[in-house]
């Protein structure tokens, strides 16, 4: 079995008149994440741990920011097409640890949805899934409710003889 990993990092801004949706969950919150697609910073750190362990560089690369047909593009739907091209290269998903950096709104209450929904996507048991989320104590720009970042990091396996 040969095994690599994967790290993502994402950031957007928060601002009015937009949703807030994290792991695909939307959050009640009166800011939300600004962004082409729906700007969900959790899936975005996922996908780009998961693009990075394969060697497919990254979200940017597969889903630019300046093709409109991902203008709005729901992450879980982006997230099913980064699946599908794991599976064309012969790769699996062992576990996927993430961590939500907002100080605004709490998370925790969301986290058990977030994790069925990226099982779900990914196709894997929710056990390998563990998501986190932390405040940064009122410093930096996650600190002071400008944005929400997350990171990720994933490790894939494949059989070596793909």
């Amino acid at each position: 079995m040969e095994y690599r990993s994967g790290l993502g990092y994402d950031v957007h801004r928060l601002v009015e008149g937009r949703r807030l949706i994290m792991g695909g969950v939307d959050i009640p919150y009166e800011l939300g994440l600004l962004g082409h697609s729906d700007a969900d910073v959790l899936i975005h750190a996922v996908m780009d741990a998961l693009t990075g362990a394969a060697k497919l560089g990254d979200i940017g690369r597969l889903f630019p920011d300046n093709d409109e047909k991902y203008a709005g593009a729901d992450s879980r739907g982006l997230l099913r097409q980064v699946m599908c091209l794991l599976k064309d290269k012969g790769f699996h998903v062992v576990n996927v640890d993430a961590v939500i950096i907002a100080q605004k709104p709490k998370m925790k209450g969301y986290i058990p949805q977030m994790e069925e929904n990226l099982a779900s996507d990914m196709e894997i048991d929710i056990d390998r899934i563990n998501i986190k989320a932390t405040t940064e104590e009122g410093l930096g720009f996650t600190g002071r409710g400008e944005g929400i970042a997350a990171q990720a990091v994933v490790l894939l396996g494949k059989a070596e003889n793909q």
